[in-house]
């Protein structure tokens, strides 16, 4: 297994349930981190918890193209190459398609396809200078098996998968491995916005989440995860 101890890493949504529970997996596992996030007040705080320097962090919103293009200039003002990219952002749109606004479905694609792709521009061209790096995304179970009232959701996470999967094929000749994580249901904000009854007692804690991303950092060195399923037992839809 590859060791965490001075690699670079850039996290994305990092104040959210998962993020901010990976943060300390990683900074504790040694890597260099650098974290960004919408909410300054959140990510100060997070940021706090382990005295990251305030030039490892950043507020963006990452679905803007002028905002990934300052936090590209920021992360390379510190640190010389990048290692590692999880993008642990994104956001739920749950509801029947007729109900859907315009306005949340572009949101949602904003969020889940075009922010990833935005950062694929940004970092993906300095490990392909290096021929290696890891890029890990969280499709969700979603991003594989559709589900009622989840047309916007499931657009942007097919999307996301259809889109690494090309990318896959443009790096192969190199050793940038790409991961995507199918996660089921975990307690977390994510939930706080959807108008659905779900039962969080049967889902997943937000730190087993965050381990098992912290474990795909550390993935073989020979190989690579392509994909991992996650889910609760009681809710398997894979």
């Amino acid at each position: 297994m590859e060791t965490l101890k001075d690699k670079c890493v850039l996290l994305t949504g990092a104040t959210g349930g998962i993020g901010s529970k990976l943060l300390p997996l990683l900074y504790h596992a040694g890597a260099r981190v650098f974290i960004t996030g919408r909410n300054q007040e959140k990510l100060l705080a997070l940021a706090a918890t382990i005295k990251l320097p305030a030039q490892q962090i950043f507020v963006a919103d990452i679905s803007k193209p002028e905002a990934v293009s300052a936090l590209q200039h920021a992360y390379f003002s510190v640190f010389e190459n990048i290692d590692i990219v999880i993008n642990a952002a994104g956001i739920g749109i749950i509801k029947p398609v007729e109900q859907l606004l315009l306005d949340e479905f572009v949101k949602c694609i904003e969020c889940n396809l075009l922010a990833p792709f935005l950062l694929m521009q940004a970092f993906l061209t300095a490990m392909k200078q290096n021929k290696k790096g890891l890029i890990i995304n969280i499709p969700g179970v979603l991003g594989k098996v559709p589900m009622a009232g989840a047309a916007a959701y499931s657009a942007s996470k097919f999307g996301l998968v259809g889109m690494m999967q090309s990318i896959r094929e443009e790096v192969k000749r190199t050793e940038i491995r790409i991961t995507n994580l199918y996660l089921g249901g975990v307690i977390s904000p994510f939930w706080d916005n959807i108008d659905l009854r779900v039962q969080k007692d049967k889902m997943m804690i937000a730190e087993e989440a965050a381990k098992a991303i912290w474990f795909l950092c550390q993935q073989p060195a020979s190989g690579v995860v392509s994909e991992m399923v996650l889910q609760p037992f009681n809710h398997q839809a894979i």
